[in-house]
């Protein structure tokens, strides 16, 4: 792309080359170093490309070799100024577009975001305004890695960034933490007569168990902090307690002496089973619009100012309002203040229509599939289904059980318990 680029600015020419001997003309432009390029042969001849100062070095070759050279093409860069040299007007044009595209250039028009979920374009965009990182600023203010400082310590569930300037365009990509909140450093209590003073001191540690969200059946468990209470295939009510973060400490005889808190962290699945119920009437209400009965209003914002033409004024007795509106911008973010749009109002009566049996079930139908997906998003699995579909006089219903597998982890407050101090305490009045 670059060769043919150098290639346009210093202009070449196309040529055909026969005589006796076309062979030995193309060894001597090799010897000569005369750059041949687009070889192909046209009968007893040959067509190739060169560059115009190649074509230039050719005289002495030609008579050499007593060969014919015809000039077929001139393309590049002098032959088109040469071409249109009186024509002034237009070549200040070209020069006043090519100012521009390098004016264009050298600022930032577009801030590209990729990969965040959680925070949404705009927040990103307003933030960074707030930084004085916004679309039409300088290239050269930009500074890539203040800007990655800044998103990291701003947001701490984004653990990821990178920034990097793309020809007119700054992208951001962005790697957000898949978990909810910042999981706290977990730090231990230590038993005996400094455990109280330890659990009392703020929230830094706090000691959480996992409970069941729901009944179901233990099918999977990793624990990675505390006390798992339950195995798989364990049967579990909701609010039974499944991992414990109070952690006994004994001594050499197997005594529990006293206990170390942490928070509890572990990754708990189960068999569970969901009730499934949808139900839609036989009869809705069908919209017929008339096209006659249609008002529409156009307009064009500038700012606060707007220049509209049409009307909306009417006396339907039923109707809807459409509005369309787009915004001018160059680029993805780069928003210029001017609006252009149309509001429309159409008329329309309804009429009672009843839905065929098929159209019922294929509705249901949908209705699962898209209750279905939103538990796959939530990484529920659907292992079985007894939904059954069932039309009645009035209604159509699905209605079933589902059995799913899923996590079944909540968190709950650790209970904090209190060892008593041993006889030779009490003895030396040391007692509580």
């Amino acid at each position: 792309m670059i060769q043919a680029i150098f290639r346009y600015i210093r202009g070449y020419v196309k040529i055909r080359v026969q005589g006796y001997s076309p062979e030995r003309f193309l060894n001597l432009c090799r010897y000569h170093q005369i750059l041949i390029w687009g070889l192909m042969p046209r009968g007893n001849a040959y067509e190739m490309y060169l560059s115009l100062d190649g074509f230039r070095k050719l005289r002495p070759i030609i008579r050499k070799t007593h060969t014919k050279v015809a000039l077929l093409e001139r393309y590049g860069l002098p032959f088109f100024i040469r071409k249109h040299r009186k024509r002034k007007a237009f070549l200040m044009g070209v020069l006043l577009c090519i100012g521009l595209l390098f004016f264009y250039s050298s600022y930032i028009w577009d801030i590209h975001f990729e990969g965040n979920e959680k925070w949404t374009d705009q927040t990103l965009l307003e933030f960074l305004d707030t930084k004085d990182v916004s679309p039409a600023m300088p290239k050269r203010r930009v500074d890539c890695s203040r800007i990655v400082k800044d998103i990291r310590a701003r947001y701490d569930d984004i653990v990821w960034v990178s920034a990097s300037i793309d020809g007119s365009r700054l992208r951001i990509q962005i790697k957000e933490n898949e978990d909810t909140f910042r999981e706290e450093e977990t730090k231990g209590i230590p038993s005996g007569e400094n455990m109280e003073s330890t659990a009392a001191g703020g929230d830094k540690g706090h000691p959480t168990d996992l409970v069941a969200s729901q009944d179901g059946v233990i099918t999977s468990i990793i624990t990675r902090s505390g006390v798992p209470m339950v195995h798989e295939g364990d049967e579990v009510k909701k609010g039974d307690l499944l991992v414990s973060g109070r952690v006994e400490v004994k001594n050499d005889a197997g005594e529990v002496v006293g206990y170390q808190y942490q928070q509890s962290d572990a990754d708990i699945y189960a068999d569970t089973r969901m009730t499934y119920q949808d139900q839609i009437p036989l009869t809705y209400q069908k919209k017929k619009y008339d096209p006659y009965k249609q008002r529409r209003l156009w307009y064009i914002r500038l700012g606060s100012f707007r220049i509209s033409a049409g009307t909306l004024s009417h006396d339907f007795s039923k109707w809807e309002t459409y509005t369309q509106e787009h915004q001018l911008r160059l680029g993805e973010n780069f928003y210029l203040p001017v609006d252009y749009g149309m509001v429309s109002v159409k008329s329309y009566e309804t009429e009672e229509k009843k839905y065929p049996k098929e159209e019922l079930q294929k509705i249901l139908t949908q209705n699962f599939v898209l209750f279905s997906k939103e538990l796959e998003e939530k990484g529920i699995q659907i292992c079985e289904n007894s939904v059954k579909i069932h039309v009645y006089k009035n209604s159509a219903s699905a209605a079933g059980t589902l059995y799913l597998n899923q996590k079944i982890t909540e968190t709950a407050d650790t209970e904090i318990l209190t060892m008593e101090r041993n006889e030779q305490d009490e003895s030396n009045g040391t007692g509580g």
